[in-house]
């Protein structure tokens, strides 16, 4: 399954499960099952931006864009963060508002399992978005799929409640796990949000994978020593460039074709990498 695809099924399913939870929080005049309609509401939306983001980050590299469209894919994942936290404004607002005005609960069997039914799809749905982020390299899938996964545990904590409900009558318990539900989602925003942030500020690559790529480079006798490494991630892209030191009499051709080799290795281990190599003289003692 290609990640567009992958997309494409979180549109359907928040569709889905936004409509079910609108239906059952009206019927029962819950605000936690209304904040979840509101929070399904948000990750249909950041499912869109996802779908669009992945759709032009796949575009080939242009004259306006030489480096390629992969930043498109970290403005998702920054745009989806900011959602997930307007999510959270509306969820505390509609319960505070419940906690001043009290209302009874009605019809607690079909929110329980509407609920039930999110936290299923959602984990499916959620869990095949995270295999395929991985695989792709995908921020913006990344970010939908964390979308999903912090609804299952919102989901979770609503039917936690209303069966609580059920049991106890409480109704005050419904918008405080409402409250509940918004901070779990303010945290998830907040790791999303600084995620997004360091790959468009052009942090480096990972230490582990810098790693790779010093080792590899010193796994070549040829290439006397190297600096000035530098690394980027762009979307699903990583970006690297580094000089290497090569003996004074090697021939252009013989460097040429060790950075070639080099290139190929480097992308073996870490796919998805442009790297460009500038080449130096090795002197002895100037190194």
């Amino acid at each position: 399954m290609t990640k567009q695809k992958a997309a494409f099924i979180s549109i359907v399913s928040n569709s889905l499960l936004m409509l079910l939870k609108i239906a059952a929080g009206a019927a029962m005049g819950s605000v936690s099952v209304i904040s979840e309609a509101i929070h399904s509401g948000i990750d249909l939306l950041a499912s869109f931006v996802a779908f669009f983001s992945i759709k032009k980050s796949l575009e080939p590299a242009d004259f306006d864009h030489p480096y390629g469209h992969g930043k498109f894919e970290n403005i998702s994942g920054f745009f989806e963060a900011i959602l997930i936290f307007f999510a959270a404004g509306m969820i505390v607002y509609e319960a505070i508002k419940k906690i001043i005005h009290p209302m009874e609960l009605e019809e607690l069997n079909w929110g329980i399992l509407v609920m039930l039914l999110s936290v299923i799809v959602n984990i499916i749905v959620s869990r095949s978005l995270f295999v395929i982020a991985k695989k792709e390299h995908s921020i913006a899938l990344e970010a939908d799929a964390m979308h999903l996964s912090i609804d299952v545990f919102t989901s979770l904590g609503v039917l936690v409640g209303l069966i609580a409900i059920r049991f106890t009558g409480l109704a005050i318990l419904d918008p405080l796990f409402a409250l509940a539900v918004a901070a779990m989602i303010v945290k998830a925003s907040y790791d999303l949000t600084r995620r997004s942030l360091e790959d468009l500020a052009d942090r480096k690559l990972p230490e582990a994978e810098e790693k790779i790529v010093r080792s590899t480079i010193e796994s070549y006798p040829m290439i006397r020593s190297f600096h000035k490494l530098r690394s980027r991630k762009s979307g699903n892209q990583r970006e690297l460039d580094v000089h290497i030191k090569v003996d004074r009499s090697m021939h252009i051709e013989e460097a040429h074709e060790i950075c070639n080799r080099l290139e190929t290795d480097i992308r073996e281990k870490l796919p998805g990498t442009y790297i460009t190599i500038h080449i130096e003289p090795y002197r002895a003692g100037n190194r």
